[in-house]
C-alpha cells in the first residue's frame, strides 16, 4: 500500500508527528537517519503497525509520497552550535528521489534562514527541481511535549511558513489533517524563529526561577510558597519552577555567529542553568557537613534519573552531571528509577535500588531529582535520613528543599 507520508527521522521529533499522522489515519512510513534517542513501547508500536505505519530502511520510498517532513535532530556541535549533518544526510536522500508535486516540510530545531539557505539548495542540486514551481518547501516548527496528555498534536495549533504562499497552503493542507488548528506565518523564516522564540521564552523563565531558588534559600524564603501564591495572578504571570537543571532535546540558541550579535538574556539564562547541577551539589555537602559527614565516603541515593517525570527519557538529564560530580566528591551513589533498567556513569554501572525504602534509609542522603508518579514522597520523607528535595514535590517541612 502506498504512503502519504514520509517522515525522516524517527527521534524525538519525528516520532511523535508519525504517531499523530497514523492516528488520523495517514498512511505513513517512517525512516531513520541515526542513532536517535526515540523509543516506542511494544503496544504503541502494535498501534501504529496496525494503523498502517511502515518503518523502512529503503530510501526508494521516499520518492513514492506526497509528502516528506525531515524530523532529524539537531545535536549540539563543539563549538556550541546546531549541528546539521543529519538533516543534510535527509536532504541528500531525500533529493534524489524526489518527485515533482511533493511537499518537503523541515521540522527540525534550527537557526532561522536555514530552510531558505541550507535545505533548499541541498534539495535543488540533488532534485534538478526548483522549489516554489515544482516542489512545496515549508517549515513548521514542532511543538512536542512528551507525557503531556493534556496538549495532544489534534489539540496543539501547528504553525507553516512557506517558501512561497502555495507552498503554506499545501503544508497546511497535510497539517490540517492532523491539527484542529493551522497557523500560517508570513515565511520560514518567521516560522523558524517562532521555534527559536518558543524554545528560549522556556529556558530564560527556568533560568530565573532557578536564581530565585538560589536567593531565596539564602534569605530563608519558601520560594514554592511564594510560587504558589504568585500563580494565582490570573494575568502577566506564567508558571515555572526550578529544578537540578534543564533537560530535554531542545537546546537554547542565542544564535552566536549570526545576524551579527547574540540574544544576551538567553546566554545568561544558559549560565544559570548550567550552575544548577552544581548548586545542588554544593547543597547536598552542606547538608551533610551540617550532620557531621563529609561528602567522600557518603552513600548518596539519587531519586528519578530521566529529564521529565513518568518517562523513560534521559536526553540531557542533570543527573548525570551530579552522579558524576558526587563521585569526584567520593561518594558512593546509587539510583532508583521506575523506568530505568540500568544506568552507567563514566563506563560505570551505577548500583540500582530493588527497595526504594529501604535503600533511602540506608542512604546517608537521598536527592530527589525527578518526581515520577510512583513516588510516595510522604512516605520517603519519613524513612530517609536525609532528603535533598530539588523539586519541591515533598510536603512542606517533610524534607530539605531546593
Amino acid at each position: 500500500m502506498p504512503a502519504d507520508l514520509a517522515v525522516i527521522g524517527l527521534g524525538p521529533y519525528g516520532l511523535p508527528l508519525a504517531q499523530a499522522a497514523v492516528a488520523a489515519g495517514v498512511a505513513t512510513i517512517g525512516y531513520k537517519t541515526g542513532p536517535e534517542p526515540g523509543s516506542l513501547s511494544p503496544a504503541e508500536l502494535r498501534r501504529m503497525l496496525s494503523g498502517g505505519f511502515r518503518p523502512t530502511t529503503n530510501p526508494a520510498e521516499l520518492g513514492r509520497v506526497r509528502t516528506a517532513v525531515i524530523c532529524a535532530p539537531t545535536p549540539r556541535d563543539a563549538d556550541g552550535g546546531l549541528d546539521l549533518g543529519q538533516v543534510e544526510a535527509s536532504a541528500r536522500t531525500l533529493a534524489e528521489r524526489l518527485r515533482p508535486h511533493t511537499t518537503v516540510i523541515l521540522e527540525s530545531p534550527v537557526h532561522p534562514g536555514t530552510t531558505e539557505e541550507f535545505l533548499r539548495p541541498l534539495l535543488e542540486e540533488g532534485s534538478g527541481l526548483r522549489a516554489g514551481r515544482d516542489f512545496h518547501l515549508a517549515y513548521s516548527p514542532s511543538r512536542v511535549d512528551p507525557g503531556n496528555r493534556d496538549f495532544t498534536p489534534a489539540n496543539t495549533p501547528k504553525v507553516i511558513g512557506g517558501l512561497t504562499p502555495a507552498c503554506t497552503e499545501s503544508a497546511a493542507a497535510f497539517y490540517g489533517r492532523l491539527t484542529d488548528k493551522v497557523v500560517r506565518a508570513r515565511g520560514p523564516r518567521e516560522a523558524e524563529t517562532v521555534q527559536l522564540l518558543e524554545t528560549n521564552f522556556r529556558h530564560v523563565n527556568i533560568a530565573l526561577v532557578n536564581e530565585m531558588a538560589v536567593l531565596c534559600h539564602d534569605l530563608g524564603v519558601d520560594l514554592w510558597d511564594v510560587i504558589r501564591c504568585a500563580e494565582t495572578k490570573p494575568f502577566g504571570f506564567q508558571t515555572f519552577r526550578p529544578g537540578p537543571g534543564v533537560g530535554g532535546h531542545s537546546v537554547p540558541q542565542d544564535l552566536t555567529g549570526r545576524a551579527g550579535r547574540t540574544l544576551r538574556m538567553v546566554e545568561l539564562a544558559q549560565q544559570v542553568n548550567n550552575q544548577m547541577p552544581r548548586y545542588v551539589i554544593q547543597r547536598a555537602a552542606k547538608l551533610l557537613n551540617e550532620h557531621g559527614m563529609s561528602a567522600r565516603g557518603a552513600r548518596v541515593l539519587l531519586l528519578g534519573v530521566t529529564y521529565k517525570p513518568d518517562l523513560a527519557d534521559q536526553q540531557s538529564t542533570p543527573a548525570q552531571e551530579i552522579a558524576i560530580r558526587l563521585m569526584e566528591l567520593g561518594a558512593s551513589i546509587s539510583y532508583h528509577d521506575p523506568y530505568i533498567p540500568s544506568w552507567n556513569i563514566l563506563d560505570r554501572p551505577v548500583p540500582r535500588a530493588d527497595s526504594l525504602y529501604e535503600a533511602a534509609a540506608e542512604a546517608d542522603l537521598t536527592i530527589l531529582l525527578q518526581q515520577h508518579r510512583t513516588y510516595d514522597l510522604q512516605g520517603l520523607s519519613v524513612k530517609a535520613q536525609l532528603l535533598l528535595d530539588t523539586r519541591g514535590a515533598t510536603p512542606t517541612g517533610a524534607a530539605h528543599r531546593l
